[in-house]
């Protein structure tokens, strides 16, 4: 194969940067399409306020005139400033089963993170830690939710053949809900409740929920601040976020605990599955994406966890108990059977621990790799 890679510079550059996993995976059963729009606003530095901290450039492969592969590479200053790193962030990587455009792709990035003065490349990570990051490295034959990968088997192999050692694992687990939620842990709500003074702060509607939004992603600064490759979002990217994910939460399914001086202190958010209707919607919302996406939250059997935050000051207070019991109150009522939780670091093992008290299967694993120059 003749490989040529070119920098994306034009607007049907970006478009076929974006076209590419679609074409890839068109006939896989379990990959779950982005919206097309959202992935191209991603990568603009007029509607991504990422790019205020960051410089990226993105690429793709070409074999004539079909395009064979794509990645991108970032450079995140505040994270590289935060842990006093040289770190190039290697991104949005996806390639055909051929190694000289895998090589071809790595190498253009890793070259143009040299010209940044970097030491060294791990990934695939995003902008920030709610953005694409890792590469499935077991679990190809489950549907990831919306917030986690799906890549093909082979991709672990091409890396590695490059030179990218392990760097971190993320674990996913599926969870069976019982029927009736123990009466023990009903009691254990109560209790938690009353000896902090705690208030479980319901939602009725979008509005509601979006007033909390900015103290969520508040909490989410503090109680992530500490973990792999965090990146701190600051008021510009918070609002990005609240606009592109809360408006189609369904407010029910989020869950705030506050203190007794109305500080949020633990949030939980969760959503319907809405992986097979992104399969039928193909990316877009119009025509029929909308009404495919609107089934799928109003009748979950499967819910996805997409996030979960505590206080540092409140992490051994049964905080995340109280939110998971107020969370399976809810899905009991729409008959919810099955949990997936997204990714959790591997050395996590508190988190890890929760969820193996329930009935479950550890079924994914994504991993981030690196390379030292």
């Amino acid at each position: 194969m003749s490989v040529q890679i070119r920098p994306c510079s034009s607007s049907a550059d970006f478009k076929a940067f974006v076209q590419f996993p679609f074409d890839l995976y068109r006939n896989n059963a379990y990959w779950v399409p982005p919206m097309k729009k959202d992935e191209l606003a991603a990568l603009q530095p007029a509607t991504n306020p990422a790019f205020r901290n960051c410089e990226a450039q993105f690429w793709i492969a070409l074999d004539g005139d079909k395009v064979v592969g794509r990645i991108g590479a970032i450079v995140n200053h505040v994270y590289n400033e935060k842990t006093g790193t040289k770190l190039c962030r290697l991104s949005r990587l996806e390639f055909v089963n051929d190694r000289s455009v895998s090589t071809a792709l790595l190498r253009t990035a890793e070259e143009w993170a040299k010209s940044k003065g970097m030491s060294g490349i791990h990934g695939p990570l995003g902008f920030t830690n709610l953005d694409h990051q890792a590469i499935l490295i077991e679990g190809f034959d489950h549907l990831p939710s919306i917030a986690s990968e799906y890549h093909l088997p082979y991709y672990k192999e091409h890396l590695e053949a490059a030179g990218y050692e392990k760097e971190m694992d993320w674990v996913e687990f599926r969870l069976k809900l019982e029927k009736e939620i123990p009466e023990k842990a009903l009691k254990l709500n109560e209790m938690i409740q009353k000896r902090y003074s705690l208030k479980v702060v319901h939602f009725s509607n979008r509005d509601e929920m979006k007033a909390y939004a900015q103290k969520i992603f508040d909490l989410l600064n503090n109680a992530f601040s500490d973990l792999f490759s965090f990146v701190p979002m600051d008021q510009e990217l918070c609002t990005f976020y609240i606009n592109k994910y809360f408006s189609f939460l369904n407010p029910e399914f989020v869950k705030v605990i506050e203190d007794k001086d109305a500080n949020v202190i633990g949030f939980i958010v969760s959503l319907p599955s809405l992986s097979e209707a992104m399969q039928k919607a193909g990316g877009k919302l119009f025509p029929l994406g909308w009404w495919y996406l609107s089934q799928a939250l109003k009748k979950p059997r499967v819910v996805d966890l997409l996030l979960t935050g505590i206080h540092p000051d409140w992490q051994a207070q049964g905080v995340s108990a109280l939110l998971i019991t107020e969370l399976q109150k809810v899905m009991q009522r729409h008959g919810t059977e099955f949990v997936e939780t997204t990714g959790m670091l591997e050395t996590n093992e508190k988190a890890i621990n929760h969820w193996k008290n329930y009935d479950h299967i550890q079924h994914k694993r994504k991993r981030c790799f690196r390379k030292m120059f």
